[in-house]
């Protein structure tokens, strides 16, 4: 559950914002978005609660989500405001900056009525982003975690946080209530330390796991791969390397692979192995997700690197 929106991206490093010119989209976008639609190409049951606007950009995204096998039914698609977007740039040092139009918009006045009306969830992910664009619905995706959670379902979290976004509020108010529910979590460097509070990685992840009900951290660390922690061990995964064109959303395809590979009950270095090469292939495509995601690519990379 969270924003479906377009991105509208700048086709090189370095372009300012603030700087007129050039920009490439729109794209199918948002974090959840990613993540799901992802799900879906790797051929396993995936809906998303979410909402857009009775537009074009609506349109874009959600023929994306339909066309990849989302279940979109529980997709608000309204009259009364524009779809949900998010302008983004690049630096030559990785770094990225957001201008975001999402509160207000469709992206943020879902909601489910009848959590029976689901189905039975396996993962219930929530991304952060989501939970700092709007109160409200902060509000209503905690419920129906917590509703999706009592009947069985696990919570996976990716922290994803955005400062452009979180505002004023402090980041423990606005996650708490997902990390107390949360079972697996997937971190990059920067928001373990956030969450943790100290700069050293084993000292972070045991303050997680002694303070929530986590099962397993996934930490991710870009092109060094992956470290995979539970409550007995640790493994270290290495990236696949490719070609970069595009580093958007690559973490939100890793989320996807990782899960998929727990989903299929395979052993903790296999699903980081999915979740790698999922992302390795979305960032060797321009987009947010354009990468070529499919069983047999992922199956690919993982064998040319066996």
């Amino acid at each position: 559950m969270g924003e479906i929106l377009v991105e509208i991206m700048r086709p090189h490093p370095g372009m300012h914002l603030y700087e007129a010119g050039e920009f490439l989209g729109p794209y199918p976008s948002g974090a959840p978005a990613i993540f799901i639609d992802t799900v879906a190409r790797l051929d396993l049951d995936a809906g998303i609660i979410g909402g857009v606007g009775a537009d074009d950009f609506g349109r874009c995204a959600l023929d994306r989500l339909q066309a990849d096998g989302v279940d979109c039914r529980h997709v608000l698609r309204t009259a009364e405001g524009a779809t949900a977007v998010a302008f983004v740039t690049y630096f030559d040092d990785g770094s990225r900056k957001f201008i975001y139009h999402i509160d207000g918009t469709p992206a943020v006045r879902a909601s489910v009525n009848d959590v029976d009306s689901l189905g039975k969830v396996d993962f219930f992910h929530v991304m952060g982003c989501s939970l700092m664009a709007n109160e409200n619905f902060r509000t209503n995706i905690l419920d129906v975690m917590e509703s999706c959670h009592r009947q069985g379902a696990r919570v996976s979290f990716d922290p994803n946080i955005r400062p452009e976004l979180l505002g004023q509020r402090r980041l423990d108010e606005v996650i708490d209530p997902v990390m107390n529910a949360c079972n697996v979590l997937l971190p990059g460097i920067a928001e373990l330390a956030l969450l943790g509070g100290s700069q050293d990685v084993l000292e972070n992840v045991n303050r997680l796991f002694a303070g929530y009900p986590l099962e397993i951290i996934v930490l991710k660390r870009g092109s060094k791969g992956c470290t995979v922690y539970t409550r007995n061990e640790s493994v270290d995964v290495p990236a696949y390397v490719v070609e970069e064109v595009d580093p958007t959303g690559a973490g939100d395809c890793f989320d996807a692979g990782f899960l998929c590979g727990l989903l299929e009950e395979k052993p903790i270095v296999e699903c980081a192995r999915m979740a790698a090469a999922a992302g390795a292939l979305n960032a060797m495509a321009f987009g947010p997700m354009e990468g070529d995601i499919s069983r047999r690519n992922v199956a690919a990379i993982i064998g040319s690197n066996a």
